[in-house]
């Protein structure tokens, strides 16, 4: 009993201290973006690296550092992505966890699962030689590496996530709801709709959140299949270049301790920031909802 006793210790100790360290690490990551992206702002406005859409560090004379255009292209991409991915994603986890045989749902699932271990790079790849001239052909475009197919991209690649966490979420709705349900003479369908689906609401919702999280993050298929035009975008048919592969193309080369270097870091910070809101907002209304319930 004695050594059971420590054993439980010891486990409940190691579970604090990697809950910790894992506040550490978020904290120590957003700290150095701050320290760093602080330093562009003793060379550039931080009301024109904030309000202004013209990025062009290379600029002889007068380089400009506004994110704008910036902000809107990595605001559409993800839309477009989220368009996508939560009917398909939340329909689906629905079907394998209310409608689908357990011998469907264990064949699918785990199909499902591999498409996260899909290299970024590969489906990036996808999308230049197929979605691309897909794209270019039905909507008659001059080419295809648009915002549309970066969306369509970033779909795929939340999927498993929206999918995997929205089912499991789905699955825990207790059956005695469902048996009430069924009871006062719903069917499956509405069953689904009416009982499981808003009592699963807060699970969904973290499901769609890190989903976005997914999208938001993303860089090499974005930067490899978007088009990287640094202009400001008109729609979805349109080239554009997101925060992530703005950072990805010109860390690399940019030269250790100039403007244009912090400046990077201050993008990271707000692309931070940006995720760090989008989840505070998501666990608020998750939160108000289950105190609804």
């Amino acid at each position: 009993m004695l050594n059971r006793h420590f054993t439980d210790q010891a486990v409940k100790w190691i579970f604090r201290l990697s809950a910790l360290l894992s506040v550490v690490i978020l904290l120590g990551i957003f700290l150095m973006l701050l320290w760093n992206g602080a330093k562009a702002f003793d060379d550039i406005s931080i009301t024109n690296f904030l309000g202004s859409s013209d990025w062009n560090p290379a600029a002889y004379g007068k380089p400009s550092y506004g994110i704008g255009n910036m902000l809107i292209s990595t605001g559409l991409v993800t839309l477009g992505a989220m368009l996508f991915a939560v009917p398909l994603g939340v329909g689906t986890a629905a079907y394998l966890s209310e409608l689908a045989s357990p011998r469907l749902r264990n064949i699918l699932k785990p199909i499902i699962e591999l498409l996260a271990a899909i290299p970024s790079v590969a489906i990036g790849f996808l999308g230049i030689v197929f979605v691309g001239p897909v794209l270019a052909s039905v909507f008659n475009l001059s080419n295809g590496l648009n915002a549309l197919n970066g969306s369509i991209l970033l779909a795929v690649m939340s999927l498993p996530t929206i999918v995997t966490i929205a089912e499991d979420a789905i699955r825990t709705v207790p059956n005695s709801f469902k048996e009430a349900s069924y009871a006062l003479g719903a069917g499956k369908w509405t069953t689904l709709m009416r009982v499981t689906l808003p009592a699963s609401f807060s699970g969904v919702i973290a499901a769609v959140i890190l989903g976005m999280g997914r999208a938001l993050g993303e860089t090499m298929t974005v930067l490899m299949a978007t088009g990287n035009a640094t202009g400001t975008p008109q729609g979805f048919f349109d080239p554009v270049r997101t925060i992530t592969a703005t950072i990805a193309i010109e860390l690399g080369e940019v030269p250790f301790g100039t403007a244009h270097y912090f400046a990077l870091f201050a993008l990271g910070a707000v692309l931070f920031l940006i995720s760090l809101i989008v989840n505070l907002l998501a666990e608020y209304i998750a939160a108000r909802y289950r105190y609804k319930i």
